[in-house]
C-alpha cells in the first residue's frame, strides 16, 4: 500500500534541485501575472470590517485654488508603493455638508490600497450635475503633473463615490466618464432616473428609513435604470437614515471596499461579499445584484 507513494517521493528526489527552485519562485509571479492590481491581503470577515486595513497611508492637504474644477480637499495615500501603483477614488459630500462629514471614507480606503480624495465643493449648495463635475475634476488632479501623489495613481483605474446630492453627482460623473473602473452612490439624490449611459459597475447604498432621498423616488429606480451597467447592486442598510453615511459605519464600508477592490483592483478574493447575494447579513434589509463576475 505505500509503494505508491514511494515511487512519487523517488521520482522527485532525481529532479534537479534548481528544477525545484525555479518551479517555487515562478508559483507568485504566476500568481501575480493574473492580476497585477491586487493589493494587501485576502481579506476576512473581520478584516473587511476593521477601522483600517494593511497599508499605512498619510493624508495631504488640498488647498483651494491647487487645482482646476474643484474647491479644495483631502489626500490619503499609501506610503508603501513596493506592490505597484493604486487605484484612485474621488468623495463628494452631499448637499449642504462639509468635507468634514465624509472625511471617515479616506483612511478606511486608503488603508486596503487606494489613493483617495474627500471634496469641499465648490458650494455647500452645488447640485448634483456640478458635483459630478467636481469629483472628475479631483481625479484629474490626482494624476495630473501638480499632483503630490501622481507617482502613487494607476490613471486607467479610477472610481468615485459620494453622498446624497454626491451620490447624485457620483452617477452624473460615471454618466459622463465611462471609462471609470467603479462608483458608489450612498443614498443618492437626483431628479434623474434614467442611467442608461452608466458603463461603470455601480453600487447603490440605501438607508431603510431614509426621508430625504427615499428609495422609492431615489436609490431603487437609480439601480433599475443602470441598463447598460456591466454589473450593478443596491443594498438597503437597515435602521439607518439619510445622514447615516456622515459617521463610521462597518456595514456600510464593508460594502463600499468589497465593491472598490472588486472592480478597480479586479481583485475577485472580495467577491464572496457580493456574490452570491449576502442573504445572511442581518444588516440587511434588501440585496439586489446582477451577481458580479457571473
Amino acid at each position: 500500500m505505500n509503494k505508491r507513494p514511494m515511487r512519487v517521493l523517488s521520482v522527485l528526489s532525481v529532479l534537479p534541485a534548481a528544477v525545484l527552485a525555479a518551479g517555487v519562485a515562478l508559483a507568485p509571479a504566476a500568481s501575480a501575472a493574473a492580476n497585477p492590481y491586487e493589493r494587501g491581503p485576502a481579506p476576512t470577515d473581520r478584516s473587511i470590517v476593521a477601522a483600517e486595513g494593511a497599508f499605512e497611508f498619510e493624508t495631504i492637504d488640498v488647498p483651494a485654488g491647487s487645482g482646476a474644477g474643484f474647491n479644495q480637499g483631502t489626500i490619503y495615500a499609501p506610503t508603501d508603493t513596493g506592490q505597484g501603483t493604486f487605484g484612485a477614488i474621488a468623495v463628494s459630500p452631499g448637499f449642504v455638508s462639509p468635507e468634514g462629514w465624509i472625511s471617515w471614507y479616506g483612511p478606511r480606503l486608503a488603508s486596503r490600497g487606494f489613493v483617495v480624495m474627500t471634496i469641499e465643493t465648490n458650494t455647500l449648495f452645488d447640485q448634483p450635475a456640478a458635483r459630478g463635475d467636481q469629483l472628475l475634476a479631483a481625479l484629474d488632479y490626482l494624476v495630473g503633473a501638480d499632483s503630490p501623489v501622481r507617482d502613487r495613481v494607476d490613471p486607467g483605474r479610477l472610481a468615485v463615490m459620494g453622498h446624497s446630492m454626491g451620490g447624485g453627482g457620483t452617477l452624473e460623473a460615471a454618466s459622463e466618464r465611462t471609462g471609470l473602473r467603479a462608483a458608489v452612490p450612498l443614498a443618492p439624490w437626483n431628479l434623474n432616473s434614467d442611467w442608461g449611459d452608466v458603463r461603470t459597475p455601480t453600487m447603490i447604498l440605501g438607508a431603510q428609513n431614509d426621508f430625504i432621498a427615499a428609495n422609492a423616488l431615489h436609490s431603487e429606480p437609480f439601480y433599475e435604470g443602470l441598463t447598460a451597467a456591466p454589473e450593478k447592486a443596491y443594498a438597503e442598510i437597515g435602521n439607518t437614515g439619510h445622514m447615516s453615511f456622515n459617521t463610521p459605519n462597518d456595514t456600510i464600508a464593508k460594502y463600499t471596499i468589497a465593491w472598490m477592490k472588486r472592480y478597480v483592483d479586479d481583485d475577485t478574493r472580495y467577491e464572496r461579499f457580493l456574490c452570491p447575494a449576502p442573504a445572511d447579513d442581518p444588516a440587511l434589509v434588501e440585496y439586489r445584484d446582477t451577481c458580479p463576475g457571473s
